[in-house]
């Protein structure tokens, strides 16, 4: 994606919203992820992404895209990064997260909105609030029975 002034606001917006996945995903052990890219074991990467994504974001929110990549060389730790589509209501969005030991991040490759604004301010407010309405709360006033 060619980069503008929006770019990154954009993606610390989705690295904000992607956050619990990616430390759910990082629960699991880097050489299971890095050996399902390695023999190209999508579909089970993506039953674990959808796992991942299940507690935090409405069905269909985030998937697998089309695989990923890693680095594992004697010298370093391991690096995974995974090709992620979000898709909330009026926005897509192609991604690469990547896991590291203690941190990941976020590059974005593609934002297609469905209405987009002449503005890329609005457009930017519309994926914020997209990604927030797709996400699962906590219930703000629990219903509390009598004992």
């Amino acid at each position: 994606m060619m980069k503008t002034s929006c770019t990154a606001e954009r993606e610390m917006i989705v690295a904000e919203a992607l956050r619990p996945v990616a430390s759910e995903l990082r629960l699991i052990d880097a050489g299971d992820l890095i050996s399902m890219l390695k023999f190209e074991c999508y579909g089970d990467l993506a039953d674990l992404v959808a796992s991942a994504a299940e507690l935090y974001f409405l069905p269909g929110t985030v998937s697998l895209g089309i695989g990923g990549d890693y680095w594992l060389d004697w010298s370093t730790r391991p690096r995974v990064v995974l090709d992620l589509e979000l898709r909330p209501e009026g926005v897509t969005i192609y991604t690469r997260l990547t896991l590291e030991d203690a941190q990941g991040g976020v590059e974005i490759s593609h934002i297609a909105f469905d209405d987009p604004s002449e503005d890329p301010e609005v457009n930017t407010l519309l994926l914020s609030e997209s990604l927030l309405k797709s996400r699962f709360r906590k219930s703000v006033g629990a219903l509390h029975l009598p004992h």
